[in-house]
């Protein structure tokens, strides 16, 4: 098993030196849902919401996220991002909001947690602007299912 890499040798929390990295591009791909009662996902779609597009704000918001990660993660390094994509895709099948978040950078650390922190603020952000007609919606599986670049090259979800 790998190390933690956060932990000096001390055991004390600390930002990883990636100063000898090298620059290369990196993308990670992660997915999760908000899951609800059929008649808010009806709301989102018809665009009935009293609040306004929900959709469009969340989108926007894990957009906002996703630049602001190192202000929310505290050894983060702040990025550079070059690309940050969020689709927000309802699903009637399953009574849900489906999200991807992507997030793209070159450079010497990875964007996993840029994408991870993108897909929980859009799902947050559904949650608050629909919370008022749903409280028992859920944000499930977020989780990431791919990424590229760097030292350990491509991953995907379930190649371990």
């Amino acid at each position: 098993m790998s190390k933690l890499t956060h932990l000096d040798a001390d055991g004390r929390a600390s930002m990883v030196d990636v100063t000898d990295k090298d620059t290369t591009f990196r993308e990670a791909v992660v997915r999760g849902r908000v899951r609800m009662q059929p008649e808010t996902l009806k709301l989102i779609i018809e665009g009935g919401h009293k609040k306004g597009d929900v959709l469009t704000v969340a989108r926007i918001a894990g957009i906002q996220a996703a630049k602001r990660t190192h202000e929310l993660i505290p050894l983060c390094h702040p990025l550079m991002l070059t690309g940050i994509k969020v689709e927000l895709t309802p699903n009637e099948a399953e009574s849900c909001v489906d999200i991807e978040a992507r997030c793209k950078v070159s450079g010497q650390t990875g964007v996993e947690m840029e994408a991870l922190t993108a897909a929980s603020v859009a799902g947050l952000t559904i949650y608050d602007m629909c919370k008022a007609v749903d409280r028992g919606m859920t944000i499930d599986a977020i989780h990431l299912v791919e990424k590229k670049g760097g030292k350990s090259g491509h991953w995907q979800l379930g190649e371990d």
